[in-house]
C-alpha cells in the first residue's frame, strides 16, 4: 500500500513540470525597431504593410499563429506563446488573416473614409491655420 501511495504521489509531482514546459514558446518576427502602426479600432492598432498580423494593444506586441497567440513588449523582442484567457478580447474578434500587409489607405476605407475626404480635410486644416 505504501508503494502504491508513493508512486502516485511521486507521479502527481511530475504533472506540473510537464504543463510548464509547453508554455516556454518562443517564436521570432522581425519586426523592424519602430514599425509604423495604423489604427483598426479603438486601443487596437496593426503593423502597417507586414507580411503577418503583429497588433500593438495594451502595450504589448501580438502575434497569431493558427490559433495560438504570442506577444512581446518590444517589437524586436521574441514573442511568447499566451494563454488565450490572456488574449485582449478586441483582438480575439479580428478576423484571421485580414490585416496582413494592412495599409492606412485600408483603414480609412474600412472606416468609410476615401482619399479625397482626406485630402479635403487636410486642405481645410492648412486653410485655417
Amino acid at each position: 500500500m505504501k508503494k502504491r501511495v508513493c508512486a502516485i504521489a511521486f507521479g502527481l509531482s511530475l504533472l506540473p513540470t510537464a504543463a510548464s514546459a509547453q508554455v516556454g514558446v518562443r517564436i521570432e518576427i522581425g519586426l523592424p525597431a519602430a514599425p509604423p502602426l495604423v489604427g483598426v479600432q479603438p486601443g487596437v492598432q496593426v503593423v502597417a504593410g507586414f507580411p503577418e498580423e503583429v497588433f500593438f494593444s495594451g502595450g504589448w506586441y501580438w502575434c497569431r499563429r493558427g490559433e495560438a497567440w504570442y506577444r512581446a513588449r518590444s517589437p524586436q523582442a521574441h514573442f511568447v506563446w499566451v494563454e488565450p484567457r490572456r488574449v485582449p478580447a478586441a483582438l480575439l474578434h479580428l478576423p484571421a488573416g485580414h490585416y496582413r500587409n494592412w495599409r492606412r489607405t485600408e483603414a480609412r476605407a474600412e472606416h468609410g473614409e476615401t482619399e479625397h475626404a482626406v485630402r479635403e480635410e487636410r486642405r481645410e486644416e492648412h486653410e485655417h491655420r
